[in-house]
């Protein structure tokens, strides 16, 4: 976690949701995309997120691809609200949103 955090504007919760992911070190992320990352951590969480987050997995990828890079997540806002202009987001993206809570959770509060 410390690694990641290594990265400008990166804190240890999204550091916990790249491992979620199995992502453990920032060459892991060399071959990876922002975008399908963020996808991947909405299908795996079962609600939908916060966009900053798809920033912040965008500049993760820079970084591994940039080391040293003096960017932060803010830097990436305008290339994903570019990208899902044109591309949108997965036909399968959860319903519920971050600030809901997790399906799981709703069910046991039921």
């Amino acid at each position: 976690m410390i690694a990641f955090q290594s990265i400008p504007s990166i804190g240890p919760k999204f550091a916990r949701d790249l491992i979620s992911l199995g992502i453990y070190t920032i060459n892991d992320l060399l071959d990876k995309d922002g975008p399908g990352l963020f996808n991947e951590l909405e299908r795996k969480q079962g609600f939908w997120t916060d966009p900053c987050v798809e920033d912040q997995f965008r500049l993760a990828v820079h970084y591994a691809n940039h080391p040293g890079s003096k960017k932060n997540w803010w830097d990436f806002t305008a290339a994903r609200k570019a990208y899902r202009a044109q591309h949108g987001y997965p036909a399968e993206r959860p319903t519920r949103a971050w600030h809901e809570g997790s399906p799981a959770l709703a069910e046991k509060a039921e």
